[in-house]
């Protein structure tokens, strides 16, 4: 990509109401836009990151045997008055009535949903388990939507849910599920810990969260050297002081419901000695949007953003400063790395270096190239995190950016 014909543009400056980390500098650097509180445009740049990270999400959560589908998101109030979550989840549900005055509901998640369909197509304990998800936008009427990114009223999220015919094997997934987002968290570097919580309005069980490290996180969470697992403060017991704490940023949840669901819906099954049984369910949520805003809240300088490897928007930022001699190398490179499949975004716009330079921190894509007439035949490397750069061949910026 051109950074001539890279929209949005950078700006100098982030926007006044900005508190956040996240909103600073993804809203500067272009990679999305709030259009009100609570609600943002991922635009190109912040619409790659997410992809990128929905894919590593994917590749785990197919390897313990989801299937991806697509679910609605306008919901009718009686699949809702079933469960009696259209008045237990009141506050923050967006709710609306059209012409006819029918009221719908707006989705804040999809149990209800993914019930409805298991009890139309699980008849026999030989249909289960099921393991199915989505990638999809939630609405929540957030009273407090703040912290960029963090906290919306409209975001994406990656449900995944489960149908089993007894407890046994739903926990024995959601230990699998518990295993798959630890290796989905590490893939994208995060320092988290898995926290013991409470349910919310989704379950009166306790729940699991992931929660990555953060001074500016919302959650507190308690451990003792050596544990496995944390816990969150809203279920701490005992004597704080016994215990290690630290403030974090929760970015995945993972819930056994039980036969809450099916028995209220009536989704049953016939077991093997021919009874009939409710179906045992599990759900298990990251959001991808926030998993983006938690990144630069973790990783960044007082330049910018500094993304990883795994996230990045680009792979390469090419700068081409002014020269008087050596005219289209720097187009030679991008289309060699372009053949390579390496995906490049090329600074080639008639601007001062100083503003080069600032855009590219500003942006934070892992690895520099310079081109100039100083580097001469060379290309002048340089990784995000390091305050120095080497002179290379080609064929050696190939290969550091294959490794």
């Amino acid at each position: 990509m051109r950074q001539s014909q890279l929209f949005p543009k950078t700006k100098k400056e982030a926007p006044k109401d900005a508190e956040s980390i996240n909103h600073k500098l993804l809203v500067r650097a272009g990679f999305m836009d709030q259009l009100m509180a609570g609600s943002w445009t991922l635009l190109p740049m912040g619409f790659k990151v997410v992809q990128k990270i929905n894919q590593i999400i994917r590749e785990e959560i197919n390897a313990v045997g989801g299937q991806e589908m697509l679910m609605p998101l306008l919901h009718p109030k009686t699949i809702w008055n079933e469960t009696g979550r259209w008045d237990k989840a009141d506050e923050i549900m967006y709710k609306l009535k059209d012409s006819r005055d029918k009221e719908y509901a707006l989705s804040f998640t999809h149990e209800e949903i993914v019930m409805d369909l298991l009890r139309k197509t699980i008849s026999s304990y030989k249909d289960l388990p099921v393991s199915i998800y989505h990638f999809s936008t939630k609405f929540r009427n957030e009273l407090r939507a703040k912290s960029g990114i963090l906290r919306g009223r409209e975001f994406m999220m990656k449900d995944l849910y489960s149908a089993h015919a007894n407890e046994v094997d739903l926990m024995e997934y959601y230990e699998k599920v518990k295993v798959a987002y630890s290796k989905i968290f590490t893939r994208l570097g995060f320092n988290f810990k898995i926290a013991k919580a409470s349910g919310g309005v989704f379950t009166d069980k306790f729940t699991h969260e992931f929660q990555v490290l953060s001074d500016v996180g919302e959650d507190t969470i308690y451990w003792k050297e050596g544990d496995e697992e944390a816990v969150n403060e809203e279920v701490m017991e005992g004597d704080k002081a016994e215990y290690k704490s630290a403030k974090s940023i929760e970015v995945g949840n993972i819930f056994p419901l039980g036969t809450f669901y099916s028995e209220r819906m009536r989704a049953y099954f016939t077991d093997r000695d021919g009874g009939k049984k409710p179906i045992w369910f599990g759900s298990y949520g990251i959001g991808p949007t926030r998993v983006m805003g938690t990144w630069v809240e973790v990783s960044h300088d007082d330049k910018g953003i500094i993304w990883s490897k795994q996230i990045a928007p680009y792979d390469v930022h090419l700068v081409e400063l002014k020269s008087d001699s050596g005219e289209g190398k720097a187009e030679k490179i991008y289309d060699k790395l372009k053949q390579m499949g390496f995906d490049v975004l090329w600074d080639d716009r008639d601007v001062s270096a100083g503003e080069k330079f600032g855009d590219i921190d500003l942006i934070g894509i892992p690895v520099r190239l310079v081109v100039s007439d100083k580097t001469g035949d060379k290309i002048e490397h340089k990784e995000r995190t390091s305050d120095k750069s080497e002179l290379l061949s080609f064929e050696e910026v190939a290969r550091r950016l294959q490794e």
